[in-house]
């Protein structure tokens, strides 16, 4: 099935799977009910072109000698930019995309959720040292009594939650249901949370201490999205429209998939345009400041940067031997300033201040999660930066 190039008959199930979302991930609102997030009718911000050959631009993998443009074809790509000093430099469309088109971020939507809460800190709208149930005191019941909004940030909140993705009955598979993008499994007569809200009432048991440990789980990112929709009373497709959206200068709206009571998924179901995610990794790179408006505090960046890699496990470090994790971003190496935003099925966010160098790509890849294309990704991206580098 030539997906790219017609509209094909998607299985409710299994949209997001192997060939289907080779299509899916870029015609989201054909499949799932939306909330915009408006772009505004300010002017866009400008990015300058000044083309650059990647194509032939060589770098070792453990499959061997590639090429750019070897890269690009034999991992899923939909859509491919660079940018240095702000300008593009390099942009590639595949399968079907369209610098219109808008592509799905997964776990990239995180990173916005994460700036969202540095931008409302920056404000004293809320205290990252507070506690979850000072804002939500629903949640005294679960196990997220006691971890504070940092903890959450970080991701090393003790709660219970399994995200392992390939099960349906996990808690990572209860959030696809919950969120609306998957019916509960066929035949399944056991109760499932009817929104992400109602999942997280349910999260009850820990296992471990609050702050003792980086863990990657989805539902944290859901957390601080409640946390800013109460302490503002606004929801998140106007938060990130009014506070980020709109101060990048985007092209085009975006938009969130929502569940049944109304709520955008803030863990991954942001969409948007490949240059509208270059702007958004240019506003990091540039310490949260695009043109002349400063959308995140300098501050909130420079925290984000200084990740605690005594908390990252040796699962996290077999594809990021420096790697750490904070605020809800990346670090593929602690050494240095470079900040990541990551999704599964490959989307990419790379953004370096020091090399002023910014790199997204969206895929759709047959598997979740895959080291092998991760370890070459970041090969490519480091054969990359060498090449603008020394031009």
């Amino acid at each position: 099935m030539n997906a790219g190039a017609h509209s094909p008959r998607i299985p409710r199930a299994d949209w997001d799977r192997a060939p289907h979302n080779r299509w899916a991930f870029h015609h989201i609102r054909e499949i799932l009910p939306t909330a915009e997030v408006w772009r505004g009718s300010g002017p866009i911000s400008d990015l300058p072109r000044r083309a650059f050959r990647l194509d032939d631009v060589r770098f070792q993998a453990a499959r061997g000698e590639l090429t750019i443009r070897q890269f690009l074809d034999d991992n899923f790509t939909d859509g491919f930019i660079v940018l240095k000093d702000g300008a593009i430099v390099f942009e590639r469309y595949m399968n079907g995309m369209t610098e219109r088109s808008s592509h799905l971020s997964q776990s990239v939507a995180k990173s916005l959720t994460g700036c969202l809460i540095g931008i409302l800190a920056g404000r004293g709208d809320l205290d990252p040292a507070g506690r979850i149930t000072d804002y939500l005191p629903e949640l005294k019941a679960t196990g997220y009594e006691g971890a504070t909004l940092q903890h959450v940030l970080d991701m090393s909140s003790g709660v219970a939650y399994d995200e392992t993705y390939t099960d349906p009955f996990s808690d990572v598979g209860q959030t696809d249901v919950a969120s609306g993008w998957k019916p509960k499994p066929e035949g399944d007569t056991r109760p499932w949370p009817k929104s992400i809200w109602w999942q997280i009432l349910g999260l009850t048991r820990r296992d471990a201490e609050h702050g003792s440990r980086f863990n990657y789980r989805s539902i944290e990112t859901d957390v601080l999205a409640f946390v800013a929709e109460r302490v503002t009373g606004r929801r998140l497709p106007e938060l990130i429209a009014t506070e980020i959206w709109q101060k990048l200068g985007c092209e085009e709206s975006a938009y969130y998939t929502v569940d049944a009571e109304g709520y955008a998924l803030a863990d991954g179901g942001f969409n948007a345009t490949l240059r509208d995610y270059a702007r958004f990794g240019l506003m990091i790179a540039q310490d949260g400041r695009i043109g002349d408006c400063q959308v995140v505090p300098s501050s909130w960046i420079a925290e984000t940067r200084r990740g605690d890699a005594a908390q990252f496990g040796a699962d996290y470090r077999q594809t990021m031997p420096f790697g750490a994790y904070r605020n809800q971003f990346w670090l593929p190496d602690y050494r240095g300033r470079a900040t990541n935003c990551l999704g599964v099925f490959g989307q990419w966010i790379h953004a370096d201040p020091d090399t002023r160098i910014v790199i997204v790509k969206l895929s759709s890849w047959p598997d979740f999660l895959d080291d092998a294309r991760f370890v070459e990704q970041e090969a490519a991206c480091a054969a990359v930066k060498r090449a603008l580098i020394h031009a």
